[in-house]
Formats: C-alpha cells, sequence, structure tokens
C-alpha cells in the first residue's frame, strides 16, 4: 500500500535536544557547569525516568514532570544541589527551546504537500506546541504521549497513532532517528523510516545507520522527502 501520513519521533529526529539544553545550562548555571555534559547526564536519566509509568507502577505524568523529578539528581552530580527553584523551572523549560535540525522545517513543508503529519513522541501537547511554534513547523495533529497517556515503546502510541488518522498500519510511516523506536513500530506493522543522525550526541555521535530493517533509510528529513517524491 501507499503511505498516507507519517508520524515522527521529535527528540534527536526532528530537533537538537544536546545543543539546546546544553545552551539553556550554561545561560543558567553559569561557566562553572560543563553544560554539553551536563545534558548529556540529564538526558542519561530520561528513559529510566519513564520506566515507572510504562510498567505501571505510576499513573502518567507529562515529560515537564519527568524531566523536573530527574533534575534534581543531575545537579548534585554537578555539585549545584543548591540551585534556586525558580532557576530549575527555567532549566525544565529548556526542553521546550530547541532547535529543530536545519533541513526539517523546509522538509516537513514538502512532505505535508502529499502526507499527514503528526509528532508521536514522548513529548506532550504543550511541549510539542513550544518546539513547533519556535521552529515554524507545521502538523495535522499531536499524538504521542500526552495523546495515548503512555511512553514509547509501548503499544498504545503506535496502534494510536494508526487509529487516529484512520489508514491501515502499513500506511503510516513511523520516522525516527532511533532504531529502537522503529523496531517497535515494525512490530505493529507500521512502515519504518530511519533518518541519520550524526551529531546526536555530540562527541558521543547518533546513528548512522538504522540497525534494523526498515522500509527507508535515509540521510536527513529532506532526503526522505527526496524519496518520497515530494
Amino acid at each position: 500500500m501507499a503511505i498516507r501520513a507519517l508520524v515522527f519521533d521529535v527528540f534527536g529526529t526532528l530537533v537538537d535536544w544536546r545543543s539546546g539544553v546544553a545552551r539553556e545550562a550554561a545561560r543558567l548555571l553559569g561557566p562553572a557547569c560543563d553544560a554539553g555534559a551536563f545534558a548529556d547526564a540529564w538526558r542519561a536519566r530520561y528513559q529510566p525516568s519513564l520506566e515507572p509509568v510504562r510498567a505501571g507502577l505510576r499513573p502518567f505524568v507529562d515529560l515537564d514532570t519527568i524531566h523536573a523529578e530527574s533534575l534534581g539528581d543531575v545537579l548534585a552530580q554537578f555539585g549545584m544541589a543548591d540551585t534556586p527553584d525558580a532557576v530549575r523551572a527555567e532549566l525544565v523549560q529548556a526542553w521546550h527551546r530547541l532547535d529543530a535540525w536545519p533541513e526539517v522545517p523546509d522538509a516537513l513543508r514538502r512532505l505535508r504537500k502529499n502526507y499527514l503529519l503528526a509528532p508521536n513522541s514522548n513529548a506532550h501537547v504543550r511541549l510539542i506546541a513550544d518546539l513547533a511554534r519556535r521552529n515554524g513547523l507545521i502538523f495535522d495533529a499531536i499524538l504521542g504521549a500526552g495523546y495515548s497517556r503512555d511512553y514509547k515503546p509501548k503499544p498504545a502510541l503506535y496502534r494510536d497513532a494508526v487509529a487516529a488518522f484512520g489508514f491501515a498500519p502499513e500506511e503510516t510511516l513511523m520516522v525516527a532517528a532511533h532504531s529502537g523506536d522503529l523496531a517497535a513500530a515494525t512490530r505493529h506493522g507500521l512502515s519504518t523510516a530511519h533518518i541519520a543522525r550524526p551529531r546526536e550526541h555530540g562527541p558521543g555521535g547518533g546513528e548512522t545507520a538504522p540497525g534494523v530493517p526498515v522500509t527507508i533509510a535515509a540521510r536527513d528529513l529532506a532526503d526522505l522527502a527526496d524519496r518520497l517524491g515530494c
């Protein structure tokens, strides 16, 4: 079947989380903080912090809550446990101020001419809305954690993304820079596109190619638009 809708991972795939968080950490915490290492340490707590929700051990809470809870340990790790509450709140908002990878806004405009588009992210609605407004990203819906009340790779996020637009699973293309996300989408029948993001983790690198079978492997989002004839 032909692809009719694209749903996107956001952090790392559409936006550069590391540079944005490091920029805000440098601004708010000053030169004493190794901003890149701070961003990496905070991101390292991301998946473990989601696990209690995924395991059904706590009710769904949004990503701002998750980030705020993990921030205390990161600040303590960097010797900044006395950081005021107001600064902590601003640091959580760093995730709302991330910049898109350079080709993304134009590529999304091209793709939207032929396909329905939506994020399928662990971010909640307000977070996606802020990132979209900051970067000029236009979607037809906001799907993902805030819609499904769970976190990837739980089945609800992929099944709901398919059901939301009413297409067959294979008509829905999950687009991500992370092979684990794409493997989960494949298990639920979605088509998949891998976007190479070799600088996602800065010096730590990122995925340059998919580690699992995918429908399309693209150099970036502009290359995906080319491959889909947009």
